[in-house]
C-alpha cells in the first residue's frame, strides 16, 4: 500500500536516474571499455561502482534511525576528498570486482534493475525520516538529493568518450550546481554551463586562468569534493 510520499528530491533523483539509466541500457560491449571521466575506470568500472551506491541507497533507504542528524545534502560532501589513499583503494575495488562481469549485459542489467528499485523506495519514502549511512546520518530527503547529485556527476563522468548519450538531466544538473555553491559559500559564476561547474569544482578539470579570477580567493577551495 503507498505511503503517498514523492518529494521533490524523489522526484530530483528519478530524473537523474533515469537520464543515467537511458545512457548504460543503451551500451554494448566494445562502448563499455571507453575511457570515463574518472581516473583509471573504463566505463564498466564506473557501472559497477554506481550499483554499489544504488545497493548502498537501499540499504540506507531501509535503514531508519532516532539518531539526530549530522549531515545534509551540503555537508554530506565534506568527507569526500579527492587523491586520498580510501579514493584509490575504491578505484582499485571497483576495477577488480567489475572485471568479474565477462558478460557487460549482465551488470548492464544488475545497474538497471537496480536504480529502478531505488526510484521505487524513493518515492515510498518519507522525506523528513532519518537514515543512515556512510557512518552519518542524515534525513532521507537529503539522502535522496545526494544521490542524485552523485548519480548526474557520475553521469557526466560516463559520457566523456560517448558524445551521442543522452545528457543528464536539468533537475540532476541543478542539484549538482545548489550543492556545489554550498560547499563554495557563494555562486559560481552564471555564465558557467553546469557541467562545466561540475567538472572544475570536483577536481575533474583545471581552471582556466579566467576563471580563476572570476571565483576570486574562492578558487582556492577547489576542488570541493572529488
Amino acid at each position: 500500500m503507498s505511503t503517498g510520499f514523492t518529494s521533490c528530491q524523489a522526484r530530483t533523483l528519478r530524473a537523474a536516474y533515469e537520464a543515467a539509466s537511458a545512457v548504460v541500457a543503451g551500451l554494448g560491449d566494445a562502448q563499455s571499455w571507453q575511457p570515463t571521466g574518472c581516473t583509471g575506470w573504463a566505463v564498466r568500472d564506473l557501472v559497477f561502482h554506481c550499483v554499489q551506491d544504488a545497493q548502498r541507497a537501499l540499504v540506507a533507504l531501509h535503514t531508519p534511525t532516532d539518531e539526530p542528524a549530522d549531515r545534509d545534502w551540503t555537508t554530506y560532501w565534506q568527507d569526500w576528498a579527492p587523491d586520498t589513499a580510501g579514493a584509490a583503494n575504491g578505484r582499485r575495488w571497483a576495477r577488480v570486482n567489475g572485471s568479474m562481469f565477462l558478460d557487460f549485459g549482465q551488470l548492464k542489467g544488475l545497474y538497471l534493475e537496480t536504480l529502478a528499485a531505488v526510484v521505487h523506495a524513493a518515492g515510498e519514502a518519507d522525506p523528513a525520516r532519518r537514515v543512515s549511512t556512510q557512518g552519518h546520518v542524515l534525513t532521507a530527503g537529503d539522502l535522496l538529493t545526494t544521490l542524485a547529485v552523485e548519480a548526474t556527476v557520475h553521469h557526466l563522468d560516463l559520457t566523456v568518450a560517448l558524445p551521442r548519450a543522452p545528457r543528464p538531466s536539468p533537475e540532476g544538473l541543478a542539484a549538482v550546481r545548489a550543492t556545489l555553491d554550498g560547499l563554495l559559500g557563494r555562486p559560481a559564476p552564471q555564465e558557467w554551463s553546469d557541467a562545466r561547474y561540475a567538472r572544475v569544482a570536483t577536481g575533474r578539470a583545471a581552471l582556466t586562468d579566467a576563471e580563476r579570477t572570476a571565483l576570486g580567493p574562492a578558487a582556492d577551495r577547489l576542488p570541493l569534493f572529488g
